[in-house]
């Protein structure tokens, strides 16, 4: 899988979410300070850092749902700031083998348009399949929830993230609960979104195995941005090392 580099870590008028100075303090006590971060359009940029390390309230202060200080902007090529429209896929909620939810039904209660328990509209139907058919999942159309693979799953959760269409996509642990072969998949698609759409992509993860491979950035994260840069740099530095009680290997 190539990797969409983009020149520098400044915006300089190009496309790109923009997190300056952002900080967070809940009950007297500080959960993130002085969060500076570019996410490029076309780019993927992936947060690492220990539990705790304030990934999931970054999320929640870009929705808008975390009071916090600093100043969050979505700036378009040229210069034009506004706030971004976020599709955001949580981590992957668990549902009971025997529930009756199907994939249509949670899109149809999405949407908010349509009662779930009446017969979907031809049209509204054809709407769904062609959200899904942007992750190449319109044959899970008529699948229960509780039936997805974990894979299948995280498909169906980024495709109604993607309506509409957003500036910014953001996923929480979107590898957790998924096999090897379908976290290969989604990274191929991730890959795909991002260049179609020219789409930013935040997401977190505990998972460093295949980061060379799809982040073009990685952000490690504990209360502040400790260290940033491309993935292997970022993974041999002494920051990384420390974070996760790491011993570097010795030169010479």
């Amino acid at each position: 899988m190539s990797v969409h580099r983009h020149g520098g870590d400044d915006c300089k008028g190009a496309c790109c979410l923009r997190v300056s100075g952002l900080g967070v303090v809940a009950e007297g006590r500080t959960i993130l300070r002085s969060i500076d971060l570019h996410v490029h359009c076309g780019q993927i940029v992936a947060l690492i850092g220990p539990n705790g390390a304030g990934k999931s309230t970054l999320f929640k202060a870009i929705l808008g749902q975390q009071p916090h200080t600093g100043d969050i902007q979505f700036e378009r090529s040229g210069g034009a700031k506004t706030r971004p429209l976020i599709g955001y896929v949580p981590q992957s909620p668990a549902f009971d083998r025997g529930d009756p939810v199907s994939v249509l039904d949670l899109f149809v209660s999405a949407a908010g348009t349509w009662p779930a328990f009446l017969a979907t509209p031809k049209a509204l139907r054809e709407k769904v399949r062609g959200s899904l058919a942007r992750v190449h999942g319109e044959g899970l159309i008529d699948q229960k929830l509780g039936s997805l693979s974990g894979g299948e799953l995280q498909r169906v959760l980024l495709a109604l993230a993607l309506e509409p269409l957003p500036h910014v996509l953001m996923l929480d642990e979107p590898f957790s609960g998924v096999d090897v072969e379908g976290e290969l998949q989604l990274l191929r698609l991730l890959d795909e979104l991002r260049r179609r759409y020219d789409l930013s992509i935040l997401l977190s993860t505990h998972d460093f195995s295949n980061l060379a491979d799809y982040a073009d950035k990685v952000v490690l994260m504990k209360e502040t941005v400790l260290k940033v840069g491309a993935p292997q740099e970022v993974m041999d530095s002494p920051e990384f090392a420390a974070v996760f009680h790491l011993r570097l290997k010795e030169e010479g």
